[in-house]
This record gives C-alpha cells, structure tokens and sequence, in this order.
C-alpha cells in the first residue's frame, strides 16, 4: 500500500513549477497504479493553453473558480469547487484562473515526473517506468 501526504510532496522533485500552475504529483507512473494523482495549483489571473495530445484527464475542483474554454469552438465552462471535467477527446483548451483555483487532477497514462506543457501546452508522451 501507498500512503503519501501533501505535506511530504512540498518542496521535492514531484512539486513541479509550471509558470501559470503549481502541481504536487501524489501519484506518478513508478507507483505502477496506471493513472497519476496531482494536487495542482492555477495562479490568479493567469491564462494557460493545453492540448493533452498524449493523455487524458480528468480534472474536480476542490477551491476557486476557473473557466475551461474550447479551442477553437470557443464553448466555455465555469469551473467552481465541485465541478469535474474530463478531457475525453485530447481537447484543446485554455484554461483561465479567476482566482487561485485548486484543482485535483488524474492523467491516463500516467505521467512519469516532472512534465511542464510545451509550446504547444502538450505533455510529452508517456514512456515506461
């Protein structure tokens, strides 16, 4: 059994740095659980464009208000504590935090560490571990 607090997670390599974001990685692709568990952070007024071409996610916010839009339908979201959404087709979207907004996130397939988004705002794809 696993057992991992967020506390022990702060301030170690799975704290990832994103610029826009902050994600504390619980569960990563060596805990062999085939998905990954992060503890993300959106930072207040910040816009941030995503395309998981290599991952599905699911997402539940926990705290804060955010909006998902989508790219390039334009179809927006409000994002409040207690709402999920799952990108079950790769979508393209950005990402706007109203205020700081946490968010609980799952990928499928997991990721392996430290992945930040790319130009793109792709995660690479997943390799074994």
């Amino acid at each position: 059994m696993l057992v991992r607090s967020l506390d022990e997670i702060k301030g170690t390599e799975r704290d990832v740095e994103g610029g826009n974001w902050n994600s504390r990685r619980l569960l990563l692709a060596g805990d062999k659980m085939g998905f990954s568990l992060h503890d993300t952070i959106l930072r207040e007024g910040t816009t941030t464009p995503i395309h998981y071409q290599n991952h599905l996610e699911a997402v539940y916010c926990i705290e804060g208000h955010a909006t998902v839009e989508l790219v390039p339908s334009g179809e927006k979201f409000e994002i409040k504590p207690g709402t999920v959404y799952a990108l079950d087709k790769n979508d393209k979207h950005l990402l706007t935090a109203h205020v700081d907004t946490r968010m609980v996130c799952v990928f499928n397939p997991p990721v392996v560490g430290n992945e930040v988004h790319d130009e793109n705002g792709v995660y690479p794809a997943a390799t074994d571990s």
